[in-house]
Parts: C-alpha cells; sequence; structure tokens
C-alpha cells in the first residue's frame, strides 16, 4: 500500500494467520483490500475508459467526416468559379472573334476600346492580340511589346490550330513572366483566318483561392496535369515549381484524401480536374491544425476524465479500506467472543472441579473437627489444671482454627463453583475499599508502600453486591502488592464514567506485565507467578466477580512502568434495592 504520512494505517494492516488458532484471523485482510481495491477499480474504470475511449473514436471519425465534407463543398463551389470565370472569357473572346472582322480588329483604338470594355464588364483581361494566319502577331494592346512577334512555333498557336479554341497553363513564353492565355481561331470568307488571344491574370485566381484558406484550410493552389504549380502556394513551392506530391489520379468528381505531405505529416487533400482547361485544384491542411478545435474540446474532456479518474482511485481505496476494517471489526469480535466462551468453559470445567475437590476435602476436614473436639472435650477433663494442660488445649485450638481456614477455602471453592444468587443493598464504596484495604495496612507500612484512594464526593450510593465488590478489590489489590516493590505506589480511584456506570481504576507502579501475557492473564490457571506460588485464580475469579455484575474489566500495562486495571460497573436502580429487602423479608418470615 502506499504510504503517506497524512494517511493513518488501518487496524488490519499489520494483522497475521500466524499464532493459536482460536486468536487466528479468518481472513487474510491486506490481500482481501488488495483485492477489493482492484476489483472496484476494475469495475469501475474499464467501462469508464472504453466509453471514453468509444467517445474519442466515434468523436474523431464524426469530425474528420466534417472536414472531409467541408473540402469537398469548398472544392466544388471554387471548381465551379473558376471553370465559370475560365469558360465566360473563353465565350467572351470568341464572341468579339465572331462579331468582328480581321479589319475591323485590324486597327489599334478598336482592340483597345474592345480590352477596356472587356476589362470593364467582366474583368480579368490584362491585354489583346491579333494574329494572322502565318502567326505573327499584327495587333496588340497591352503593357508588353509584344507586336510582330512571330508564334507560329509556339505550342499554343499549334494547338488553337487544331481544336479552334485554347486555354493554357502559366508558362513564361516571351514575356518571361507566368501568365496563361485563351486563344481562338475564326475562319475567314476568302478560306484564311485569323486567331485572337487575350493573356488572362492570375491575380483573380489567387485571390479566389485565398476565400479557400479563409476556411480553415492551409494552402489551396492550382496545379497542370504534369504536376507543375500554377498559382502561388504556401507550403509546396512557387509558381512553375513542381509539385511535390504525386499528382492525383483524374477523377470527375472532387476527392479527398486522408495522407501525408514530403515531410510526413498527415495532411488532408482535396483535388478537382477543372473540365476543359489543364487545371487541377487542389486543397490541402494539416490535420493537427484543422483537427485543433476538436482537440482543445478533447483536452477538456480528457482533464475531465482525469479528475474524475483519480477521484475515482482515491475514493475506492477509502471504501475499500472501510469495507474491510469493519470486517475486521467483526472478525475480532468473532475472535473476541471465541475467547470469552474458551474462558467460560474453563471456568465451568474449574468450577466443576472445585466443587470435586471441595466435597473431597470436607469430608476429612469434618472428621479432624470433630476428633479434634472429641480430643479437647477428653483432654479438658482428665488433664490438671497447669502448664502442659493449657499446651495441649492451645494446640488443639490451632487444630480447630486450621480447620476452619481449610473449611473457608472449600466454601470459596465451592461458591466459585456455585456461584450465590446476588445480594443487591446500598453500598458505600469508599468504605468497602477501605475494608480491603484494612487488611494490607499493616504490609504497606512494613514495605513503605504509599497507597492513595480518590473516590469522588458526588458518587451516590452504590447498589450491588457488598462482598463481591471486596472480593473484586482484594485481588486486584493483593495482585498490586505482589508486583511491586518496597516503596511503591498503589492509586486507586473511582468515578462517574456515565449516567448509567462507575469507572473503578487500580494503578500501580511494580514490574508490569509483558503484552504476550496480557491476552491471557484472565485465563483459569495461568499465573506469571509460578515460582512465588501463585496459582493464577485471582484474575479469573475477578473477572468472574465483575461479569456477575454485568460489568467489564480490561488491563493496561508495560514492562517497568507498572499496570492499570479499568473496572465498569453498572450503577443499580434503587427498585432493585428495594425489591432484594423485600426477598430477604420473606425468607426471613
Amino acid at each position: 500500500m502506499v504510504k503517506f504520512p497524512w494517511i493513518k494505517k488501518p487496524a488490519f494492516w499489520d494483522s497475521s494467520l500466524q499464532g493459536p488458532a482460536a486468536e487466528r484471523p479468518h481472513f487474510d485482510f491486506r490481500r482481501m483490500w488488495y483485492r477489493a481495491v482492484f476489483l472496484m477499480l476494475c469495475a469501475a474504470l474499464l467501462p469508464f475508459l472504453t466509453l471514453a475511449w468509444f467517445d474519442y473514436r466515434i468523436s474523431r471519425q464524426h469530425i474528420e467526416n466534417e472536414i472531409v465534407l467541408r473540402a469537398d463543398r469548398l472544392l466544388s463551389n471554387t471548381k465551379r468559379t473558376t471553370s465559370y470565370f475560365l469558360d465566360e472569357r473563353q465565350a467572351a473572346l470568341q464572341f468579339i472573334a465572331q462579331d468582328n472582322s480581321f479589319a475591323q480588329l485590324d486597327d489599334d483604338r478598336r482592340l483597345t476600346r474592345l480590352l477596356n470594355g472587356l476589362s470593364g464588364t467582366i474583368g480579368g483581361f490584362v491585354d489583346l492580340g491579333l494574329f494572322n494566319a502565318e502567326g505573327r502577331q499584327i495587333r496588340y494592346i497591352g503593357p508588353y511589346a509584344l507586336k510582330d512577334l512571330d508564334y507560329s512555333q509556339e505550342p499554343w498557336f499549334q494547338s488553337v490550330l487544331v481544336s479552334g479554341s485554347y486555354i493554357s497553363d502559366v508558362y513564361l513564353g516571351f514575356r518571361e513572366e507566368p501568365h496563361m492565355v485563351i486563344a481562338v481561331r475564326r475562319e475567314t470568307e476568302d478560306g484564311s483566318f485569323f486567331v485572337l488571344r487575350a493573356t488572362l491574370s492570375t491575380a483573380w485566381f489567387n485571390q479566389q483561392l485565398a476565400h479557400v484558406t479563409e476556411g480553415g484550410f492551409g494552402d489551396s493552389f492550382l496545379i497542370n496535369h504534369e504536376g507543375v504549380i500554377q498559382t502561388s502556394s504556401v507550403f509546396y513551392g512557387e509558381v512553375l515549381k513542381r509539385f511535390p506530391l504525386e499528382v492525383p489520379p483524374y477523377e470527375e468528381d472532387t476527392r479527398v484524401l486522408m495522407t501525408q505531405d514530403q515531410w510526413d505529416r498527415p495532411i488532408i487533400m482535396g483535388y478537382s480536374y477543372i473540365p476543359h482547361s489543364p487545371f487541377i485544384l487542389l486543397v490541402i491542411g494539416q490535420q493537427e491544425e484543422l483537427l485543433r478545435p476538436w482537440l482543445n474540446t478533447r483536452y477538456a474532456v480528457v482533464s475531465f476524465l482525469l479528475v474524475s479518474g483519480l477521484l475515482i482511485m482515491l475514493v475506492i481505496p477509502g471504501v475499500a479500506t472501510k469495507l474491510v476494517s469493519d470486517i475486521y471489526r467483526a472478525d475480532q469480535e468473532r475472535i473476541v467472543a471465541l475467547r470469552e466462551a474458551a474462558q467460560a468453559n474453563k471456568l465451568a470445567s474449574l468450577g466443576r472441579m472445585a466443587a470435586g475437590v471441595a466435597h473431597e476435602i470436607n469430608n476429612p476436614l469434618a472428621i479432624i473437627n470433630e476428633k479434634a473436639g472429641l480430643l479437647w472435650d477428653l483432654l479438658a477433663a482428665q488433664l490438671e489444671a497447669g502448664a502442659s494442660r493449657e499446651k495441649i488445649l492451645g494446640l488443639i485450638d490451632s487444630i480447630h482454627r486450621a480447620v476452619e481456614r481449610c473449611a473457608g477455602i472449600t466454601r470459596r471453592l465451592l461458591s466459585f463453583a456455585r456461584p450465590g444468587e446476588m445480594r443487591i443493598q446500598p453500598v458505600n464504596l469508599a468504605e468497602v475499599i477501605g475494608e480491603v484495604l484494612e487488611f494490607h495496612t499493616k504490609e504497606a507500612e512494613f514495605r513503605d508502600i504509599k497507597v492513595r484512594v480518590e473516590v469522588a464526593a458526588d458518587l451516590p450510593i452504590l447498589a450491588s453486591d457488598r462482598g463481591k465488590l471486596q472480593q473484586i478489590f482484594h485481588n486486584l489489590v493483593s495482585n498490586a502488592f505482589a508486583a511491586m516493590a518496597d516503596g511503591g505506589h498503589l492509586h486507586v480511584t473511582a468515578t462517574r464514567r456515565d449516567q448509567d456506570h462507575l469507572l473503578i481504576t487500580v494503578t500501580d507502579d511494580g514490574h508490569g506485565i509483558a503484552e504476550e501475557d496480557l491476552k491471557r492473564i484472565f485465563e483459569p490457571f495461568y499465573t506469571t507467578k509460578a515460582k512465588k506460588g501463585g496459582t493464577g485464580l485471582g484474575l479469573s475469579v475477578t473477572y468472574g466477580l465483575v461479569q456477575e455484575l454485568h460489568g467489564q474489566i480490561r488491563v493496561e500495562s508495560a514492562v517497568g512502568i507498572g499496570t492499570r486495571f479499568f473496572i465498569t460497573i453498572p450503577w443499580q436502580s434503587t427498585e432493585a434495592v428495594e425489591n432484594q429487602g423485600k426477598q430477604d423479608a420473606n425468607i426471613a418470615g
């Protein structure tokens, strides 16, 4: 178990399965605690983490699908706009070629008016040029000096001769600057033809593609079918540079792919082929950037999950500790109950043995007493007065006294074996304690033992069995005197513990009791003074007497410091005393 200075170790943690069977715990509580914590953590965290994982997968799939749909919409809209831009300008150029003859167009002022009209209406035109059938540009209106240049061998001119119209990709040409052109051919009545060509501004494409970047995607640009970049790109190269990734295959509709860029970073790339043009529209975004709003939300959710998981991991050990502690207390109560049952059984066996011994001893004692009495009568009548007569009669009196003493012992054994009825009467506790201590006055003076008695002045008269109380105090005081060295201290107190119980303590500063002996001191015949003549009956009898008074007794001791006995007995009601008096009166009557 992880140790923290502010966490108190539970009582069951150091319990051991070693020791006597009657006092051995029924369970391995430490293992039970680990098992309970493990099972509860599994039961709480596994569904919790499983739901969190499913939520992560489903929400990520949902946001990725949403990004794909957004990219698809952006691609579709930009594709339509780009295609419309090219178609519209190609149609305008074809209309001018069809609406004007070669002679009309072979006029700088008319071409200027047409270019201004195109720029002022649909826009996007940079210049306008007229080419004859030999490929020479005979008229040019624009910012460059391109008049009279021969374009007959240029790819765009060859293509327009074949197809009748042409939209170029971005190239350098004679201008040495990136540009793109639209050209249309018109047949003339004399069987010849002319070509009308216009240069389109790439700034319009950049402006339109900037709206795509505003939609959250990091880069959007055009490439041609050979993979040459046609418009400005942020991350993938300059205009007319080679696109670093593979050119996506032709698809009629828009497509969105999950792939990696040239730095192996995960990206989302959408592309679409612009119809009737050499362009491919690309929209590329970093997955990390596109998923960042979702990831920020995930961070908040993960933080909540971590706090919740930590709370679960803190609460479950506490709950497990409480449950195992309850089981441990129940098991300790079971051990105490078994110990008390075993002790009660020992006391019962001792009682039966004491009764048998007492009966066996009483018979020869009665004979001895009777014969001694007869001997006293005979000798008293026959012997003359004198020292010899007094000495012999004194010896016979000693025999009588010894017999009476043995009879008293056997009566106490019989009383222990068959306890008499409780005789409840008013008892002044201070008087009872004083009577008991009188028997030890001479020994206390001889051994210089200091005896201190403190009985609370507000204690009412106790309703209890006076004889049993005397025996309890006598046994405890005798044990204390036996444990103390000369010059020791004995302290007896009596206070009100609560409204219903009295607390009595008997404290000595003797040699104390070892911890392994504390559990057995109330057992019959168990003694730590076997070499000094101890029988091991005093405390067991005391324990039984306290139980008869419906009280409790416990002991605290430390070797070399001393021992303290705690006795708790209930107050008896006045009615119990009165009822006992009535019973005595009835018996006497």
